[in-house]
């Protein structure tokens, strides 16, 4: 982490799902950044959660939580989950250490609206799901106009659906940006979004542990404040490992898999 200047870069981390190889490799290939932000799910599905949430602790990180970290920690039931995810859930909640679950329950709600960092108020809000309600998923140009249409911020950070990408509102009119690749290095890929101030934007840095849109790498990205973009990343690790955990872990077969296939 860099020391106190006027320029900032903020680590977005999302839906890291207990997912420690995944989560080491994103820390691994990350660019210098100041501050780390948390869009929720720390936990379920994966298994090493206690590893996971040592390791986002000790960063301290500005946060907000999950529905998944609402239900390993039991301050919600189980009754939407689906099966696989309820007994991911349930032997989570089991496995973690006392201080784990009450860091856990201890996370705010989202939308965390403005952001203090080094010495300054910052334009953006952080959500798991939507700023309309956190467990809302913006899968959709239709579902991302509707909170981009009730947002007073620059740009909003969200995660939950474990897709990487952006929609922005331009001229009333709501799109799914795209971003531009920069870089394809070792495989990593590093894509890049550079940010109209006079625009409202919606960023998704992807998940780290679980991702859904077919690509099997790990993603994260990082804010630059100063030269108003946001990088993306792509990150390979240690699927096979990670498959191990699960599966000695007695979880089921159905999320070792998921991993490699990216979904």
């Amino acid at each position: 982490m860099s020391g106190y200047n006027l320029a900032v870069r903020l680590l977005l981390l999302s839906d890291i799902h207990s997912n420690l190889e995944a989560l080491e490799a994103c820390l691994d290939a990350a660019p210098e950044y100041d501050f780390v932000a948390n869009l929720g799910d720390v936990v379920g599905y994966g298994g090493s959660p206690n590893q996971v949430v040592d390791l986002v602790r000790a960063m301290d990180p500005v946060s907000v939580r999950g529905n998944h970290d609402c239900s390993c920690c039991g301050l919600t039931d189980l009754s939407t989950f689906n099966p696989v995810a309820a007994a991911a859930a349930m032997w989570t909640r089991s496995e973690l250490s006392e201080k784990n679950l009450n860091w856990l329950r201890e996370l705010p709600a989202g939308p965390l609206r403005g952001l203090q960092l080094n010495g300054m108020l910052w334009e953006v809000q952080l959500v798991h799901g939507s700023p309309e309600h956190e467990n809302t998923y913006i899968a959709s140009e239709l579902s991302a106009g509707a909170a981009l249409a009730e947002s007073t911020f620059h740009l909003t950070f969200f995660g939950h659906t474990h897709i990487q990408g952006a929609y922005a509102l331009r001229q009333k009119r709501t799109e799914a940006v795209p971003l531009e690749p920069v870089s394809s290095e070792n495989r990593i890929l590093q894509s890049r979004l550079a940010l109209d101030p006079k625009l409202k934007y919606l960023v998704n840095p992807g998940s780290v542990g679980q991702p859904r849109d077919h690509d099997r790498r790990a993603a994260f990205a990082v804010y630059d404040e100063q030269r108003r973009e946001v990088l993306f990343y792509r990150v390979p690790y240690d699927i096979a490992h990670a498959q191990e955990r699960i599966l000695s872990a007695g979880l089921p077969q159905a999320l070792a898999a998921r991993l490699e296939e990216g979904r």
